[in-house]
């Protein structure tokens, strides 16, 4: 498969981020540091250390890779949505010779490069308020936790841009199904203060995979192979339903 169309239209989705990045940094910054600033640092004092460290240092990469799967789910979803229903630029990529296979590869490719700036923008300012830090070796284990998650984001928001014809019903796959799979899966507390059969199945969540490796690894400088083989396949599985979703929508 030639990727020379998928990195095209890469390009065209990077310079339209570059024209608006100051304002794009405000917003997504906005929200992470507000959380932080409520729980990590007003409410650490009266929480008190969760699993051997202080909350704020608990919750601070959560913050983070929750910045960065939600600005790839964003981007994917509503940037093809846009594309589709409003624009027609998907129309004009079909008179190309780029393939259906490079379209969802480059949508990929657009909200993961979201994630990766718009997450460094939330740690850059989590770094200089908190003590929170650790090794570069450790950075190198984040990273093979955070790029399949938001690929696994990216897909997710490819399939709501597909499926989804209006507005409000993307908004409400967002707050009844992806916010809650963050929310549940561990980024403001530990998953032993489920009951053991909830945690159980918690624990089969992508989302925890994702969220509880990327902790351990920046926390504890672990790396939890059980939990990156599952973020892999549920990524893998998502990319192949991305693309039979898409490209059975453009049959239509």
């Amino acid at each position: 498969m030639n990727l020379r169309g998928a990195i095209a239209i890469w390009r065209r989705d990077m310079l339209v981020l570059r024209r608006s990045i100051f304002s794009e940094l405000v917003a997504v910054v906005a929200y992470p540091l507000t959380i932080y600033l409520a729980f990590g640092i007003g409410m650490q004092g009266y929480i008190g250390p969760v699993d051997g460290v202080s909350y704020g240092l608990f919750i601070a990469p959560g913050l983070i890779t929750m910045t960065a799967v939600n600005a790839a789910y964003n981007e994917s979803v509503w940037s093809l949505w846009f594309h589709r229903k409003v624009q027609f630029t998907i129309e004009s990529y079909r008179v190309t010779p780029i393939s259906v296979s490079e379209i969802v590869i480059a949508k990929i490719l657009s909200g993961f490069s979201h994630g990766l700036v718009k997450g460094l923008a939330v740690a850059l300012v989590i770094f200089a308020i908190t003590p929170f830090r650790f090794p570069l070796t450790s950075l190198v284990a984040y990273l093979a936790f955070l790029i399949p998650g938001s690929a696994l984001f990216s897909c997710a928001g490819v399939i709501s841009g597909t499926l989804m014809d209006k507005p409000e019903t993307i908004g409400r796959v967002e707050a009844v199904l992806i916010m809650p799979l963050i929310f549940m899966s561990g980024l403001f507390f530990p998953l032993s203060s489920y009951p053991p059969a909830v945690a159980s199945l918690v624990r089969l969540l992508p989302t925890t995979a994702l969220f509880e490796g990327a902790r351990q690894t920046l926390v504890n400088g672990s790396f939890s192979i059980p939990f990156s083989a599952s973020l892999y396949l549920f990524a893998a599985a998502a990319f192949a339903a991305a693309l039979l979703i898409f490209r059975s929508k453009l049959a239509e």
